[in-house]
């Protein structure tokens, strides 16, 4: 059940509190009375500052654009990852799109185990196709017709193709996408089942476990290497999502950030990592947002929206010249095409 209700339970003064606490700082994580200005390059800065002083932009952002907030965030360290925002982190809630990711570790499980391969064919018949809605299946007009697996993928986390679910469980149902994730470690993050039972609604998670899963991934316990480089090269391409987090950035800076959001109804989610310039994962976020004005626009100008633009600017510059922790996993060169 989705549970909704108007809090600010560990931000604001909360949020700074928490952050000095589990930071071990004395430099409290409000210190930002200058705004933009008063946010100084962070070389040379210890860790727990810089986590404070995301917290610090996250507070400022999520207040301005209003509404419900339940996220987590974290800042890689020697010791371990160092969190910046907890606000709700264990609810339970929708995650919409954000979800896709989940869906996609669980079908890539299966690859891994010798029961699927990313070449095989899958059909998309006129009946599975879904109306309208994001994705390229429901544009293109041809069906019946055959696609590999792989593309069904690429089509999932990258234009968060709805269709795209139907297909994946064809060859992963709803009762095994939860089984996985729940032998994963992840018993929150679950899809909805239906009556069909290959079809199914993305269903809930929290922003700890969503968090959770995403350093699992990168830090390469989720999946084996081959199928990691395959979410990872997804979720960190020029097509993946450039509205939230990405948007204000150069095409290289996207390149350093792996993401997917989700929406639905009034609620704008993304989660993703942000990777240093050598290709470690640096900064790990979950940021879920629901009960702001325009929950008709699911464009760039939604509030909560541009509040993850700003904060994902702003993160990437406090984290500047600082480096990430764990394995490695620089990012496939963009190389534009014009054809021929």
């Amino acid at each position: 059940m989705t549970i909704r209700m108007n809090r600010r339970t560990a931000i604001g003064l909360g949020t700074v509190a928490t952050a000095g606490t589990v930071l071990g700082t004395a430099v409290p994580a409000a210190a930002d009375p200058g705004g933009e200005a008063a946010e100084a390059d962070p070389r040379g800065v210890d860790r727990s500052r810089v986590a404070a002083r995301i917290a610090a932009v996250y507070r400022r952002e999520s207040g301005r654009a209003g509404g419900n907030w339940q996220a987590y965030v974290s800042v890689a360290g020697a010791g371990g990852p160092l969190v910046a925002v907890s606000e709700s982190a264990d609810l339970r809630i929708e995650a919409y799109s954000v979800n896709k990711i989940a869906v996609a570790v669980a079908v890539l499980d299966k690859v891994d185990r010798g029961l699927l391969a990313l070449d095989q064919q899958v059909e998309v018949t006129a009946e599975i196709v879904v109306p309208g809605g994001d994705g390229i299946f429901s544009l293109d007009g041809a069906h019946p017709s055959l696609v590999t697996l792989g593309h069904v993928l690429a089509n999932l986390l990258t234009v968060s193709d709805d269709t795209a679910v139907r297909l994946c469980g064809l060859v992963c149902p709803a009762a095994e996408v939860n089984q996985i994730l729940v032998t994963k470690g992840f018993p929150n993050t679950q899809v909805q089942p239906v009556a069909n039972p290959n079809r199914f609604f993305l269903g809930t998670s929290t922003p700890r476990e969503t968090h959770d899963l995403l350093r699992a991934l990168v830090g390469g316990t989720l999946l084996s290497p081959a199928s990691t480089d395959v979410v990872l090269r997804l979720l960190r391409s020029p097509v993946a999502f450039t509205d939230g987090v990405r948007r204000e950035m150069s095409s290289a800076e996207r390149a350093r950030i792996a993401t997917k959001a989700g929406w639905f109804v009034d609620a704008r989610h993304e989660a993703g990592v942000i990777f240093d310039t050598a290709g470690a994962p640096l900064v790990t976020y979950a940021l879920f947002a629901d009960g702001q004005a325009g929950a008709d626009d699911f464009g760039a100008t939604h509030p909560a929206v541009q509040a993850r633009a700003r904060w994902g600017r702003r993160a990437l510059d406090l984290t500047d010249g600082l480096g990430g922790s764990g394995t490695a996993r620089r990012g496939h060169p963009y190389r534009p095409s014009n054809g021929g």
